[in-house]
């Protein structure tokens, strides 16, 4: 199932995605896709209803975060060997974490604002996994069993906050709307494996990451035991898993920002796209 929300910030609707790509109306069934409707009983319950049966949203309409009610974002930093590179960072023993702000999430298609002062705005492509049941001290054996599904996830970054004002990154990922999710969650019996999907992202039409979870350094397994051995994954968490080359940062031989005006654009297999706009900062 392709599950989202849609309708304006603040006051968005479960929905379904149909194999015509229609939106089907689940506020009927449901209140909204947070962290009790995530469940695999609860799931289960979805797949079984008739997608012709639920009513059909007519017209366009914004396309919200595809979960609510997350209670944090769990990141996965420099987990691709090319990314490392391009960067000057060694590559990991371990799954680098940090954590960006819940108040980041905004909508797949919603512009990005660059925070007070930002000079180094960047994008990342990501593939998100959402968390369906609460995760602790799970094995890799197990972990799949703890997954509700995937998401599209653009880990926005403002460099010189992450990198140049010290301390930890998560005041570089942190600012509101650096951290669109969506259009939709797809459930994981869809995604049969996560390690081979294609990612992308253009800025301004040109394409600047192309790359394949099958570069990741520790996958999507390896990721949730990992984190769960730290600090309870609850239902509806989502976990970043890292991007490929191709961020700005990482351009020779000068590195490239955003700057308002510019346009995003990226996708993953399966998954959906997203399209961003930037823009200047706005009380």
């Amino acid at each position: 199932m392709k599950l989202l929300r849609y309708g304006p910030a603040g006051h968005e609707k479960p929905g379904l995605l149909d194999k015509t790509g229609q939106i089907r109306d689940l506020s009927g069934t449901i209140s909204d896709l947070s962290p009790d409707n995530l469940a695999p009983a609860a799931l289960d319950r979805l797949r079984k209803l008739d997608p012709a049966s639920l009513p059909l949203v007519a017209g366009e309409s914004r396309i919200g975060p595809c979960v609510a009610q997350v209670s944090k974002l769990v990141c996965v930093g420099l987990n691709y060997t090319d990314h490392a590179r391009e960067t000057g960072s060694p590559i990991p023993k371990e799954p680098i974490l940090f954590m960006k702000a819940t108040t980041s999430i905004t909508g797949p298609n919603d512009d990005v604002m660059l925070p007070k002062s930002s000079v180094k705005g960047d994008w990342e492509v990501e593939l998100g996994i959402v968390i369906g049941a609460a995760t602790r001290y799970v094995s890799v054996h197990d972990a799949f069993k703890h997954i509700a599904g995937y998401c599209l996830v653009n880990d926005v970054s403002e460099r010189e906050f992450q990198i140049e004002r010290s301390g930890q990154w998560t005041k570089g990922k942190s600012a509101d709307t650096f951290c669109p999710l969506g259009p939709w969650m797809v459930t994981a019996d869809e995604i049969p494996d996560p390690q081979a999907l294609d990612l992308f992202c253009a800025v301004n039409g040109k394409t600047m990451q192309r790359g394949t979870t099958a570069n990741m350094i520790f996958p999507v397994a390896h990721l949730v035991s990992y984190i769960s051995h730290f600090m309870t994954l609850l239902p509806g968490d989502v976990i970043p898993t890292g991007t490929p080359a191709g961020v700005g940062l990482g351009m020779k031989p000068t590195p490239v920002f955003l700057k308002p005006g510019d346009t995003m654009h990226l996708g993953v297999t399966g998954l959906g796209e997203q399209r961003q706009k930037v823009v200047g900062f706005r009380e």
